[in-house]
């Protein structure tokens, strides 16, 4: 009588192992500041980080995917603010923080490059972290709206738009480097052009 072959067992699932993402994201920050985006690749993620190649396409698609989260891994450390004029206040602040941050800055470039080339990326990136930022500051723009203190003729979109392009613009171009001064520059402007009275 054959013998019966042991059951096999059934494989619950890869379980991501947080600290290989945590060594891969780190890995792949500090290449970006030292070698660049361009000389950045998922090789060099893997070994610097020492992991396998496949490792890290099993968590990430592509190296934009991976930049992406190691450069914006969330909304940042602050919650949203109730109030509109703290939360304008906030994000002005963060947009400028977070393009002076030396690992973005060397990585803006090369990494909407690749976005713009894979236009389903592009978008399930921006869902992953822009699209919450946004609706979130909607929220609070429709508040003010009806409390009559901010203009319903100016819509959130274009309000986050002023910020993160007015912040991209003066640390990646212009290189400044009070960021401070240049955040409440910022927001004076992007709340004056928003609020109905001048109480910003």
């Amino acid at each position: 009588m054959a013998e019966t072959a042991a059951p096999r067992r059934r494989r619950q699932g890869s379980r991501r192992d947080p600290s290989i993402d945590a060594d891969v994201l780190a890995a792949a920050r500090r290449l970006l500041i030292e070698r660049g985006y361009a000389n950045t690749t998922i090789d060099l993620i893997a070994a610097t980080a020492n992991v396998s190649r496949p490792a890290v396409y099993r968590r990430w698609r592509s190296k934009a995917h991976l930049v992406h989260e190691a450069l914006f891994p969330d909304l940042g450390q602050d919650p949203p603010e109730d109030d509109f004029v703290a939360e304008i206040t906030r994000l002005c602040r963060g947009a400028l923080a977070m393009y002076a941050d030396p690992a973005v800055a060397e990585s803006i470039p090369g990494l909407l490059n690749d976005l713009r080339a894979d236009r389903g990326m592009r978008r399930m990136l921006s869902d992953r972290l822009e699209a919450t930022a946004r609706s979130q500051l909607g929220d609070r723009l429709t508040a003010a709206v009806d409390a009559g203190v901010a203009r319903p003729d100016i819509s959130a979109d274009t309000v986050m738009d002023v910020i993160a392009g007015g912040a991209w613009y003066a640390v990646c171009v212009r290189r400044v480097k009070d960021v401070d001064a240049a955040a409440a520059e910022l927001c004076a402007l992007v709340l004056n052009g928003v609020l109905i009275s001048s109480s910003a």
